[in-house]
């Protein structure tokens, strides 16, 4: 019963979430948008040019997102390249190449390094997060785990000036990962957008420049 109200609630939240209308409007596929719209606002991340890739992309509204401020080409199409990756399908989005797969495996990396024709990338955005359990230490772990890799990837790809964005929760992991990336990155911010729901604990680190 108190599961059906939860999800009653959530529903009912949902419905009534002006970012869900929003980008119901905007042609977006995910709520999601805002939170990277502006944090890009603020820290200007995202210029035409760019090599971007956006881990853990599916449904896609951040790739959407990214198309948007790399379009302007002309003749159509857009000023650099975006690589979405993710394990879930993903409808196709103009002019974004979408790799479906792990980005931990060894194929997906050789597939991706394939197409980057051995240059580096300005932007990796990951907006990834693990299935809840709700037990506070295991879900820390896997979050510090997967920004772990988004971390690691971002040092064998990124350029020296380059930046990564990911999700994190305030938790037991953050300051792990705060110290993480105070460790490879010059410098390091954390924003809480304001579509991100305010009863969530989700929170962006940005890093940016490879120390």
């Amino acid at each position: 019963m108190a599961k059906n109200k939860f999800n009653q609630n959530w529903l009912h939240d949902h419905i009534n979430d002006p970012y869900v209308k929003l980008a119901q409007r905007e042609g977006y596929r995910a709520r999601a948008v805002y939170k990277l719209k502006e944090i890009d606002e603020a820290e200007k991340l995202i210029k035409p040019g760019q090599i971007i890739v956006d881990l853990g992309a599916t449904p896609g509204s951040w790739s959407q997102y990214v198309r948007n401020k790399l379009a302007g080409k002309a003749g159509g199409g857009i000023l650099g390249e975006i690589f979405a990756l993710d394990m879930l399908p993903m409808e196709p989005i103009a002019d974004v190449q979408f790799l479906l797969g792990d980005f931990r495996e060894q194929e997906i990396l050789d597939l991706l390094e394939t197409r980057l024709l051995g240059r580096k990338v300005d932007l990796v955005l990951s907006d990834m997060a693990p299935n809840l359990s709700g037990i506070p230490t295991a879900d820390a772990a896997r979050m510090e785990d997967i920004i772990e890799l988004a971390i690691e990837f971002s040092k064998a790809h990124l350029k020296p000036t380059g930046s990564l964005l990911v999700k994190c929760f305030h938790g037991p992991a953050y300051n792990t990962v705060w110290d993480r990336f105070k460790s490879e990155f010059k410098v390091v911010s954390s924003k809480k957008p304001k579509a991100s729901r305010d009863k969530s604990s989700e929170i962006f680190i940005l890093g940016r420049g490879l120390k």
